[in-house]
């Protein structure tokens, strides 16, 4: 799993134009209409909570969960007084929760930043063990049309207030991205700090997905074109899937 630390304090900045409302509101819908129940969704990969808070303005009780205690700092700085919002570190594919959720959430392509194909079986597997029967398993994952053609071996370039920042690629032959992260903040004296992030994608073939996911007992509800009701194509970037979890 990457870790992430100083990219904490820069990432809400990088992620403005998210629609995290739009995406909260794409999981009530599928809940309401293919889940048994619709009161705990636990979100994997929270970072800064942005989505959970989303979510829970929908009336769900939300646990949010990410590796990265610097993430989860953050997340609990912007708590409002009102929030019920449980925050746990941890590792995704080793999820320990007290009870079974009825859906469980991990979006912005955040399996990808998994360490490998077992990690991700073992996240599937945990995800299974604590959904409740008929709840769901949403998750969305880059595809390797996205890993080639749009991350590639390319570099990005972000100019924010205060905050400029190089995001540089390196596509690799069986088409995991290595990502380096530079930031530039401006101090108050006008200087800039410099701090740098690396991160890995990995790439998720849907064959994995699916079979992995059968494997524990989710029965596949839809594959989509991100947030729409489309079917993906070659040029789709994210694919978002949706699992239901079968009676045990």
């Amino acid at each position: 799993m990457n870790g992430y630390g100083c990219f904490a304090a820069y990432y809400d900045k990088l992620q403005e134009d998210v629609p995290y409302s739009a995406i909260a509101a794409r999981i009530r819908e599928l809940g309401q209409e293919y889940s048994s129940e619709n009161e705990v969704v636990v979100e994997l990969g929270c970072g800064t909570g942005r989505l959970c808070r989303e979510l829970e303005k929908l009336g769900f009780d939300v646990i949010g969960v990410d590796i990265s205690g610097e993430m989860l700092d953050a997340a609990e700085e912007l708590r409002t007084e009102d929030s019920e919002i449980t925050y746990l570190c941890q590792d995704m594919s080793q999820l320990d929760l007290w009870g079974a959720a009825d859906i469980i959430v991990c979006v912005l392509d955040g399996m990808n930043h998994l360490r490998d194909e077992e990690a991700f079986r073992r996240t599937v597997e945990r995800a299974s063990m604590f959904t409740c029967d008929g709840g769901l398993f949403i998750f969305d994952v880059n595809t390797e049309y996205k890993h080639r053609h749009v991350l590639g071996d390319n570099c990005f370039v972000y100019e924010l207030d205060r905050l400029f920042c190089t995001w540089q690629n390196s596509c690799r032959e069986d088409g995991k991205v290595d990502i380096a992260l530079d930031f530039f903040a401006e101090q108050e004296d006008g200087s800039y700090t410099r701090e740098t992030e690396y991160i890995t994608e990995i790439l998720l073939p849907r064959s994995l997905i699916e079979y992995t996911a059968e494997e524990f007992d989710f029965e596949l509800i839809g594959v989509y074109d991100g947030l729409t009701n489309s079917a993906p194509d070659e040029t789709t970037q994210r694919e978002f899937y949706v699992f239901r979890r079968m009676l045990r």
